[in-house]
């Protein structure tokens, strides 16, 4: 073993070395983490004619059940993320799967709508506070050579949950009823927690800046190197606030960095949440079939599974803002085709394919752009506020859609719409310092 000549920051340790199998471990913990946030994130709007008629209510009425689980995803990810700042990311991401895994198995013993609002909303709640931990201790865990791809490949984990809670409930749909979806979307996050509890491991990042966790440190060093004397591995000299720092967010130096990312954050997931909820609903009205319209929006999410895992990778080879910019003017030319062409169905499924490439690559890509603006100390935070602020533009999104079709607005017109959002987001990133420093 080296002799401690010099000490090492965490980072140095993680980044010259390949991926251990702890790091494998914490990374592929946090990626279920997101596949059943996906899940349980979707599956209501699967579900919801079904309830409905269960239940005796129209499906009109699930609008406010719709809010309010994207309001709890809000509070979640400002309230929870900020959290894990102080008592650690290990600690939030076991309590956020254990809140919606828990609610999500009442919910399936709800009877009466005002129920399953208010269950919904507490069930935010913990999806709200579970993705933002997941993004920032997997990014901890990753080597800097890997963050991106890490990251990017982690939010595949959303829609690749989306697909999954489609699978789940067309098996048990047809034989047990809409309970036995959310009974499973309620198991399977309780059995991550657990194994999350057993085998998932601190943020090394977080951990050296606690006197009083030293020894958990070690354990984890010596098993990610152990070659290192852990002795060796310290933080910074001043001892860490451990205040949720949500005002460093916006101290000198951070401010515009902080706005010129959330305004990307918001515009792009009112775009992306647009599309989701209301691209069946827009391309009936341009003479298209529901079927074609329900083929759209899965491709968008298969397509986004392939712009998540190839947004790391371009990141690295084109930079951080060439690529952004890129696939965010793709996106535009991508609705301006739409908006010719909304009444041919090939060039609909073939363009939303491409359009889920593009957006949720993009929506990968300001993950992996939070992560490294703010440092581990306020890392969770500055991650589960900018996803805050994007829950706001996913709440946005259906509600602007729905006026726009409640003014009878054309299919051209809604796509054209959507180019505005997506330059408002194009200016912000090209205006970001950080956009444009942090590049490999």
């Amino acid at each position: 073993m080296s002799t401690p000549s010099s000490f090492l920051q965490v980072h140095e340790v993680i980044d010259a070395r390949p991926l251990s199998r702890l790091q494998f471990h914490a990374i592929t913990l946090c990626m279920l983490t997101a596949v059943l946030d996906g899940f349980d994130t979707q599956v209501i709007g699967m579900l919801a004619p079904v309830m409905a008629r269960s239940l005796g209510v129209p499906a009109s009425h699930f609008g406010p059940v719709f809010s309010a689980g994207l309001i709890g995803m809000l509070i979640g990810a400002v309230t929870l993320g900020p959290l894990a700042d102080r008592y650690g990311r290990k600690r939030l991401i076991v309590l956020s799967s254990i809140i919606f895994g828990a609610l999500s198995l009442v919910t399936a013993f709800a009877s009466r709508l005002d129920q399953l609002l208010v269950l919904r909303l507490l069930t935010g709640i913990g999806l709200g506070g579970a993705l933002p931990n997941a993004i920032s201790l997997a990014s901890e865990y990753a080597p800097k050579r890997h963050s991106r791809t890490v990251v990017s490949t982690l939010m595949c984990g959303m829609p690749l949950g989306a697909m999954f809670g489609g699978l789940v409930s067309a098996a048990l749909l047809p034989i047990y009823g809409w309970q036995a979806v959310f009974i499973a979307g309620g198991v399977l996050p309780l059995i991550v927690a657990l194994a999350s509890m057993m085998l998932l491991p601190e943020s090394p990042g977080f951990l050296v800046l606690r006197d009083d966790r030293r020894l958990q440190l070690d354990r984890i060093v010596r098993r990610i190197a152990p070659d290192v004397d852990p002795a060796r591995v310290r933080g910074n000299a001043t001892t860490p606030d451990t205040r949720v720092p949500m005002r460093e967010l916006f101290a000198p130096g951070r401010a515009m960095q902080t706005a010129l990312l959330w305004i990307p954050y918001f515009m792009n997931l009112v775009v992306l949440y647009f599309i989701v909820s209301w691209m069946p609903a827009v391309l009936v009205g341009a003479q298209q079939s529901v079927g074609t319209g329900i083929k759209a929006v899965a491709l968008f999410s298969l397509g986004g599974v392939a712009g998540c895992i190839a947004q790391g990778p371009l990141m690295n080879r084109f930079g951080m803002r060439r690529a952004l910019l890129c696939e965010l003017m793709i996106y535009a030319a991508l609705a301006m085709t739409l908006a010719n062409a909304a009444g041919d169905a090939s060039v609909v499924v073939a363009v939303s394919l491409l359009m889920g490439v593009v957006v949720q690559g993009v929506q990968a890509g300001l993950n992996a752009l939070a992560t490294e603006i703010y440092p581990i100390s306020m890392r969770a935070t500055g991650v589960g506020c900018a996803v805050g602020i994007g829950r706001i533009g996913s709440i946005s999104g259906p509600l602007i859609g729905g006026m726009l079709l409640q003014m009878h607005w054309s299919a051209s017109e809604v796509f054209l719409a959507g180019i505005v959002p997506a330059v408002i987001a194009a200016s912000a990133i090209a205006l970001n310092p950080s956009a444009r420093r942090v590049t490999s």
